[in-house]
């Protein structure tokens, strides 16, 4: 990609995506201002992998390093964007950059949508991948999950949220709810290995056993795929607790069931059947129930944007442009859009989940990046540049400055290193240290 000039591009998020099309327009020449709402760069690979994945974390971390500390990046972290945040939408669009691409995340709680699930031991699964990678806000919050924990879903969240249950919560089961069958499994069989060590192969024997007849009559062959789902289990880290895993299939959560005090008790469930649907299968309820008892509940179903952000909003995710041109089609799937009055928000861009939410995990979310610095690109060949691209930084730093915020920078950033690398001897921690509240982090980036 070339450009003519040299623009200035705001790109509010620092995670794969973000950080993904930060890199390919600064590459290109271009002043690039990173706006992030946690002090820490990464989003998805600092607060979403699985902290004891100490060779991915670290690869990424050097890349966003090598990127940060380059001239033309200005990175601001601890700006929140949003109704009522340090920055509005409108303020970011007055700061004079040529675009601004949104790869915030997908922040939003998605609704459950069943009774009782504001019971006290219901959860997010967000919540709980947030608390075990210490985000500020999440990770002194306590969780109470009991003995027995049904997890709602079967993909790789589910599998990170099982492994720290089993490892590092010590409880006594964890049954992972699947609304389909075990051919429908959606984790990636390396992930498994993590808990696999701890699965219950009997339960698992007769819960297929139990279901085979409804397998059988959309074609599926139950022996294959028991001994397909058992011959994953292999190169299984070492057990550290007794912690047994199963799992519950073709089974739909309807209700929370609560005792007197509100606390989850169990589960009211739903059998299903598998129906064709195209090439694929899709679950319907029998309308036959019964109670699945457990101590708390994790609803692993994905996420949806943030509402209150101000960009154009609908149905769980920001809106983008539904009019594809003949030159460059797929340009429309980048570009902000507000359906009111039928326009473009010109210059503005989603990428990642912000774009879609709860798509892939970090290697999509990069590539998704990438795909929209493409799209900007082109984009930025159709603009003037600014006389001065300094001035938006100057402009952006007086408006922080008026609001009382504390935005963190690469200097900050590098005292905080140093202080949690020090600290790490000293605490027992599941992969590396992190302060778990963002006073902790202003604190000593202050005092730097």
């Amino acid at each position: 990609m070339s450009a003519k000039a040299a623009h200035v591009i705001i790109v509010a998020g620092a995670g794969p995506a973000g950080m993904a099309v930060a890199g390919t327009l600064a590459k290109a020449g271009h002043e690039v201002i990173i706006l992030n709402r946690d002090i820490k760069f990464g989003g998805l690979a600092e607060y979403g992998i699985f902290p004891s994945k100490l060779k991915l974390r670290g690869g990424l971390k050097k890349q966003y390093w090598e990127l940060l500390e380059q001239q033309n990046v200005h990175y601001f972290g601890n700006v929140s964007i949003g109704k009522g945040k340090d920055l509005s939408v409108e303020d970011l669009r007055n700061l004079g950059a040529s675009a601004v691409v949104y790869s915030i995340g997908a922040q939003g709680t998605k609704a459950i949508g069943v009774e009782g699930d504001t019971a006290a031991g219901v959860f997010h699964a967000k919540d709980v991948v947030y608390h075990f990678n210490r985000l500020p806000g999440f990770g002194d919050r306590p969780f109470d999950v009991g003995r027995h924990v049904a997890v709602i879903g079967a993909g790789d969240v589910m599998v990170d949220i099982a492994h720290w249950l089993t490892r590092y919560k010590k409880v006594e089961r964890v049954t992972a709810i699947v609304r389909r069958g075990p051919a429908e499994r959606k984790y990636n069989p390396k992930e498994i290995r993590a808990v696999c060590s701890n699965m219950d192969v009997d339960d698992i024997t007769k819960e297929v056993e139990r279901i085979k007849d409804r397998l059988i009559a959309v074609g599926q062959k139950p022996d294959e795929i028991l001994k397909g789902l058992l011959g994953e289990f292999t190169k299984c880290e070492p057990k550290n607790s007794d912690a047994k895993m199963s799992f519950k299939f073709l089974a739909s959560p309807k209700r929370i069931l609560v005792d007197g005090n509100n606390r989850v008790r169990g589960l009211e469930m739903e059998d299903n059947k598998l129906e064709p649907k195209g090439e694929d299968t899709a679950a319907v309820g029998l309308k036959q129930f019964y109670e699945f008892p457990c101590d708390s509940v994790v609803f692993a179903v994905g996420d949806k944007v943030d509402e209150t952000v101000g960009l154009p909003y609908k149905s769980g995710v920001f809106v983008t442009n539904p009019v594809k041109t003949n030159n460059d089609p797929d340009d429309a799937l980048f570009q902000a859009y507000d359906d009111s009055t039928g326009k473009v928000l010109d210059g503005v861009f989603l990428a990642g989940w912000a774009r879609k939410a709860s798509e892939g995990l970090v290697g999509v979310a990069k590539r998704d990046g990438d795909w929209c610095a493409e799209v900007v690109g082109r984009y930025l060949l159709t603009k003037p540049a600014p006389g001065n691209p300094k001035s938006v930084v100057e402009k952006l730093q007086a408006t922080l400055r008026e609001r009382k915020s504390h935005p963190v920078g690469v200097k900050g950033l590098r005292v905080l290193e140093a202080a949690e690398k020090a600290q790490q001897a000293k605490d027992d921690c599941i992969g590396e240290f992190k302060f778990a509240t963002n006073q902790d982090m202003i604190r000593l980036v202050e005092q730097g």
